[in-house]
């Protein structure tokens, strides 16, 4: 038995066929299971719940064991005093309120029927599952309760996303370009340098980058020193040259600190190679000098495209690396690169900023992520092999957020499709 489980048979009902009775034989009937709480403090709140004939509105405590009242220390804690009803899996000892009445207790274990349990067990403990647990019978799941259910789960990746923009939000004093530029970092360094563009892009102040955009050759140097990537003592590039030499006097200038660390180039493909998103970023802001008020404008996608059609300097047309020369071609930013920064940096940045203003943009978000084209990635591939279909980004962004926190960390009962698969094949 999982608490989870207890957490399930409660919200939805599933006694309420039932003649209850508290360990101490007073009649229990349920009004209102109450709202599941989330966070800390009782389990259920708002529940009204008739024992004994006397009709009480409070709170609800879930527990496999009564003795985990006293496990968890509620006893001492006022914010318990409002619980009406300890309801538990098993009854092994009375409990009381921090002013020392006594809470009456319902055992479940003699009210839950077997069915419920098998269901339970051979929907969601599946030891034979490759991907999910329930991927045996996740295609029999209706269709407008996964499409809902995705859109939700978008907007939960939203709100989970918003917290590091909040807090450079916060770090920042409220300048949301200097946020945009810290995103924008993070999203051009992908998965293997993105965090160390971060924590480098949060160091450096953005009014030096405000005071340097309208010179390219002094924006790119003060990128590639900050990031560690001008102390090649042996590239004798003028380019290079020109770069090392301005970023000694822009060092002095704004008394930058010494570059910690460098940026990885093993594993990346060339055209995510450092250097070049670096010089692209440098462009994209010579060209655009209030690049978050006008992204904020936009709700048309070939929009944000066009503002986002920048290129590396000229240099890194037959370069990857500083000195070491390549075959020629343009190192543009790709359709599908931009892509990636409208799903993780656009779209959430103009949800928070939505917030902040006491707006709601989600139905116009939905409306643009929904244009772009689906991620390709293997939680996306795991759900087409159970035959399910990816339309677009929101629903590929939906499911990496289905797996990663709720499939993968078995929280099958919070899910919208475990708690329909569970009361599907549950006839009681």
């Amino acid at each position: 038995m999982r608490e989870n489980l207890l957490h399930f048979i409660w919200k939805h009902n599933k006694l309420q066929r039932k003649q209850l009775v508290t360990s101490t034989h007073l009649s229990v009937k349920i009004e209102n299971s109450g709202t599941l709480n989330r966070f800390s403090g009782p389990d259920f709140f708002n529940a009204v719940v008739e024992i004994d004939g006397q009709r009480w509105a409070g709170n609800i405590e879930i527990h496999l064991k009564s003795s985990d009242w006293y496990a968890h220390h509620h006893e001492t804690d006022s914010n318990y005093n409002n619980v009406i009803l300890h309801v538990v899996w098993e009854d092994d000892v009375e409990i009381f309120r921090k002013d020392g009445s006594k809470i009456p207790t319902l055992e479940l274990k003699d009210y839950v029927p077997l069915e419920l349990l098998n269901s339970y067990q051979n929907l969601f403990n599946n030891p034979k599952s490759s991907f999910i647990n329930c991927e045996k019978d996740f295609k029999t799941v209706d269709d407008f309760l996964l499409e809902n259910w995705l859109d939700r789960l978008y907007i939960e990746r939203l709100e989970q996303k918003s917290s590091l923009i909040f807090e450079l939000l916060k770090t920042s004093k409220n300048d949301w370009e200097s946020v945009l530029f810290a995103l924008l970092m993070k999203n051009f360094g992908s998965k293997v340098n993105g965090a160390f563009f971060l924590e480098r892009a949060k160091l450096l102040s953005f009014p030096i980058v405000r005071k340097t955009r309208n010179s390219l050759n002094q924006l790119e140097s003060l990128l590639f020193g900050y990031f560690g990537l001008l102390e090649n003592e042996d590239c004798r590039d003028v380019y290079y040259l020109q770069l090392k030499k301005e970023y000694k006097y822009l060092s002095k200038k704004f008394q930058l600190s010494p570059a910690i660390g460098k940026p990885e180039f093993f594993g990346l493909r060339p055209s995510n190679f450092p250097t070049v998103r670096l010089s692209q970023l440098a462009n994209l802001y010579g060209r655009h000098e209030n690049l978050f008020a006008a992204l904020m404008e936009m709700d048309k996608l070939e929009d944000i495209y066009a503002i986002f059609e920048t290129e590396a300097s000229s240099y890194w047309d037959n370069h990857f690396t500083f000195g070491k020369v390549s075959k020629k071609s343009k190192k543009k930013l790709s359709n599908s690169f931009i892509d990636l920064l409208i799903i993780n940096t656009i779209i959430p940045i103009k949800f928070c900023y939505a917030k902040h203003l006491g707006k709601d943009w989600n139905e116009d978000l939905i409306s643009l992520i929904s244009q772009i084209k689906k991620e390709e990635n293997s939680i996306v591939t795991g759900f087409k092999n159970l035959g399910s279909k990816t339309k677009n980004a929101l629903q590929s962004q939906a499911k990496i957020q289905l797996y990663n926190n709720y499939c993968s960390k078995n929280k099958c009962l919070q899910c919208s499709l475990g708690g329909y698969l569970l009361n599907r094949n549950t006839y009681f």
